[in-house]
């Protein structure tokens, strides 16, 4: 199932229409759908698609010149094989043809040879910048992609045509994975599944949302049970850190000095970690709406954007052991108990979503977000300063009627 996404497929499609010879880097977290992007990008089109591989360089190159026979229709190149990258490229020069190359988990070749950003390069500058490639490098690696290729001091640096950061979806699209289910039923997978459309495809349509809970996320062996772990490791040194860090933040430690207190890190070290997650987006510093300077300000909290992370150092993390001795039912059936409170604040984030979606309502909307100080908050506050217009809002998960005193 494949929704949304038309402004990435209508960037690349702007992109495909122009004559000269493209580099587009395309990157995002994992499960997010990049892969899916393209795949629905280059179904019509004449392509090649190299998914690279965690293998060393020399098997890397045998797959790619398979690729390359089969695509060209010489079988010979399968057996035969390139002995390096530049003679593969300059071959695809020769051929002089209009179609789309990509290689996707770009990173995973960089692993296996770090210097393959500077053959890239090379290549690039004499063989295909005048040709009629569109060369798509596809990568899950944030940390990489961001500095071994779009990094200032990246040798691919000023080569790139085009980028786009695919994030997760918003809430309006991801829910049509669950079209014909509830408003309800929505917010509740939104709050495990958040905007990875991956994670909605795991979860069945036909079951609720607890069912699937316990079946896909509380059960040993599932994909969704390990994969927070999987994640981080693959892209941080020093996980035991992070998963304090994070542990800290889901279990309501938003301030700096909260979190430091809790996970016993001290505070330089807690900052430089905290730094590297935010980099990674897999949280963020709040502030205040109304705050000008933004980094400055000492209002900060600390929250983590993806839902799934969120939910799983919330109710997973913490209840490992139970869930490794087969307990799922009784982690369930005290997870049923939070869920309430804990909608609630899913629910702020989709309200502010959709009054940003439905700002022509309103006024135009320069900045939107919460506001708070010592005794007050304001679930959703939305600004202009060029109207001197200000908007209000209350967010409320509740069965009870909103009464007049809110």
């Amino acid at each position: 199932m494949f929704i949304n996404r038309e402004k990435e497929l209508a960037f690349l499609e702007q992109k495909w229409g122009e004559p000269n010879a493209q580099m587009i880097v395309l990157w995002g977290k994992r499960r997010v759908g990049k892969t899916e992007l393209v795949k629905q990008f280059i179904k019509n089109k004449s392509h090649i698609y190299f998914l690279a591989e965690n293998t060393n360089e020399k098997e890397q190159m045998t797959r790619f010149s398979a690729a390359l026979g089969e695509f060209f229709k010489e079988p010979l190149l399968a057996t035969r094989g390139f002995a390096n990258w530049e003679e593969s490229f300059q071959y695809i020069k020769g051929k002089n043809q209009h179609f789309v190359l990509v290689v996707d988990e770009f990173p995973y070749l960089i692993q296996a040879n770090k210097g393959i950003p500077s053959i890239i390069q090379r290549i690039w500058d004499e063989y295909l910048a005048k040709s009629s490639i569109f060369l798509i490098l596809l990568g899950s690696s944030v940390a990489m992609m961001e500095t071994e290729v779009l990094g200032v001091k990246a040798p691919l640096y000023g080569r790139r045509t085009g980028q786009w950061k695919v994030q997760p979806m918003g809430f309006n699209e991801i829910r049509g994975f669950r079209r014909a289910k509830p408003f309800e039923d929505q917010i509740q997978h939104f709050s495990v599944g958040g905007g990875t459309p991956a994670y909605w495809l795991w979860l069945s349509k036909g079951d609720g949302f607890f069912q699937n809970l316990k079946s896909h996320v509380l059960q040993k062996g599932e994909p969704l049970y390990d994969e927070v772990e999987f994640i981080l490791r693959e892209e941080l040194r020093e996980p035991r850190y992070y998963f304090s860090l994070l542990q800290a933040i889901a279990q309501g430690k938003r301030k700096l000095s909260e979190i430091v207190n809790t996970t016993g890190i001290p505070q330089p070290t807690a900052n430089k970690y905290l730094g590297v997650l935010s980099d990674l987006d897999i949280i963020e510093r709040e502030v205040p709406v109304t705050e000008d300077k933004p980094l400055k300000s000492k209002k900060g909290l600390y929250r983590i954007q993806d839902e799934f992370i969120q939910f799983w150092f919330r109710f997973v993390f913490s209840k490992r052991a139970e869930l490794e001795m087969g307990r799922a039912d009784r982690v369930l059936e005290n997870t049923k108990l939070e869920m309430p409170n804990y909608l609630s604040f899913v629910y702020e984030k989709v309200a502010r979503e959709l009054v940003a979606k439905n700002a022509g309502l309103f006024f135009d909307i320069e900045r939107l977000g919460r506001w708070w100080d010592k005794d007050d908050e304001i679930d959703i506050v939305g600004l202009s300063r060029e109207l001197n217009a200000i908007l209000f809002g209350e967010a409320k998960w509740s069965q009870k009627l909103v009464g007049t005193n809110i």
